[in-house]
């Protein structure tokens, strides 16, 4: 038996449920530190959780919702009050996070929005793509358009990411990141429901304690 497959044999397979956990639980150790960023994720879990039970009735303005206030607000906390220097709580320099991030870092997530307002901008320079769309007709109409080429790059960059993985990684990865994903609303809020009130209380910071138990 050669050493790659006596390695394999030792180390023991994630199940699904297991590796879900563990991209959890390594989103939260390594991006979720600062307080206020947990407080805005709270209130973006909840508004993402208003964005899906409007999806099935109205797709657009879903997404229009969706991509405004719950998916900014989200990064804001990521951008402008996570700390960007040496992790101590985990031994880690951002890079080395940026590096190891199963999904979005900081760097996709700029790509990813700065294709969401080239595509912005296209259809308002564009409403009917060049010819290609029939004119809209209104406001609503235009409004119907967006909401759906944002739904479209949504999806896209969902399932991009997925394929990614999948392919790299392991299906099992992709996958498991596709639930992670979609289910991060009702985790952050079971995560985060207490972070508003750690915040009032001056606590800036979660102290980790429970990354070293």
């Amino acid at each position: 038996m050669n050493q790659t497959a006596t390695v394999q044999s030792v180390q023991r397979r994630l199940s699904f449920t297991e590796e879900l956990h563990e991209q959890r639980w390594d989103d939260h150790r390594y991006y979720h530190q600062s307080r206020i960023n947990q407080t805005l994720h709270l209130f973006s879990a909840c508004s993402f959780l208003a964005t899906y039970a409007l999806l099935p009735f109205e797709p657009a303005w879903a997404a229009i919702f969706g991509w405004i206030v719950p998916m900014w607000v989200r990064q804001i906390g990521h951008f402008f009050f996570e700390p960007k220097g040496f992790d101590r709580v985990n031994d880690a320099t951002f890079e080395h996070k940026e590096e190891i991030k199963v999904g979005f870092n900081l760097q996709r997530k700029v790509l990813l929005f700065a294709i969401w307002a080239a595509s912005t901008a296209l259809l308002y320079v564009s409403p009917t793509l060049f010819g290609m769309l029939p004119h809209y007709g209104d406001l609503a109409g235009f409004g119907q358009r967006l909401g759906h080429f944002w739904l479209g790059l949504a999806l896209a960059g969902l399932f991009a990411r997925t394929a990614y993985l999948v392919v790299t990684r392991s299906p099992q990865t992709g996958i498991v990141w596709f639930t992670k994903i979609l289910t991060d609303p009702f985790h952050d809020i079971k995560m985060y429901h207490r972070a508003p009130l750690f915040l009032m209380r001056g606590q800036l910071f979660d102290p980790m304690d429970h990354v070293h138990r």
